[in-house]
């Protein structure tokens, strides 16, 4: 019963909050933008009039490429540092974006208020970039005991069983996943927890997030799959419509740019659905006084 009221109002707290999920869209056309225009100026500048666009039309071609010569290594550096600096500033926009969002979709919001969407992220920014900080940290070191160690250990043996290297890689995966699904409801009830105190604790709110999964872990942890589940389908839904459209004409190009950020929007709604299912859960857990965790 729990994780069907957590779904249903993670649901329409979304849907009422469309206006900071815009507002988090529009900040990342601006910063893709930012590295896409003038990556689209080099390009153009490297290319020149010749009809090496053409020959891309299909795909990558070797050839076409290397006729670029010393451009293509200026662009290859442009792209990697542009690539660099949109990840970073993403990971920071992400942090700051996150404290309205779970601001807006507690309890006790009433109706959107793209003032206090911006003062409630700015107010916990530093909060969550440490809990976001610790959560990645503990994510990549997962990683390597989980996935790199094992796989390497086994690649490195004299003569390896016959397809143990796929088996473990496997197994590593599926274990990496189920960790993962645990580490994401901590982060997400941390930062739940975060928003409805005056002050930053950042270090107890991870606390409150470890003990909170593993205390509700029977219906956090089903709750976190059916969300992931949605968004897994959901991106690989993208994935197969963007594939098979090749638009030829400036007009097809632009139906293609303008599908693609309305399904990028979708994606943050369903973002904002999750944070919204998990805080509901938080709540329907500590009715009592969600500011005392025991």
């Amino acid at each position: 019963m729990k994780i069907l009221i957590s779904l249903k109002t993670g649901v329409s707290g979304s849907a009422k909050i469309w206006k900071g999920v815009l507002i988090i869209w529009l900040c990342s056309l601006l910063l893709v933008g930012m590295v896409a225009i003038p990556m689209k100026g080099a390009l153009k500048s490297g290319f020149g009039n010749s009809m090496i666009t053409e020959k891309l039309k299909e795909g990558i071609n070797v050839e076409a490429l290397a006729d670029l010569g010393t451009n293509l290594k200026s662009m290859i550096s442009y792209f990697s540092k542009g690539l660099f600096m949109v990840l970073i500033i993403g990971f920071l926009m992400n942090t700051f974006f996150s404290g309205g969002l779970f601001d807006s979709l507690k309890g006790s919001a009433g109706k959107f208020s793209a003032a206090e969407f911006f003062k409630s992220s700015a107010k916990n920014f530093w909060s969550f970039f440490v809990i976001s900080l610790i959560i990645s940290l503990i994510i990549i070191a997962l990683v390597i005991l989980v996935f790199v160690i094992p796989v390497s250990i086994v690649g490195q043996a004299k003569v390896p069983p016959e397809g143990a290297i796929f088996k473990t890689g496997i197994i590593s995966t599926s274990l990496f996943l189920l960790f993962l699904v645990v580490l994401l409801l901590v982060a997400d009830y941390a930062r739940a927890w975060q928003v409805v105190n005056l002050k930053n604790k950042c270090f107890r709110a991870i606390g409150f997030g470890f003990s909170q999964t593993f205390r509700t872990f029977f219906s956090s942890y089903p709750l976190m799959i059916v969300l992931l589940i949605v968004q897994f389908l959901f991106g690989w839904l993208v994935l197969s419509i963007l594939s098979v459209i090749k638009p030829a004409t400036g007009a097809g190009i632009l139906m293609l740019f303008i599908l693609s950020q309305l399904l990028f929007f979708i994606k943050i709604l369903l973002k904002a659905w999750r944070y919204g299912s998990v805080t509901k859960m938080m709540e329907l857990n500590f009715q009592v006084d969600v500011r005392s965790p025991r």
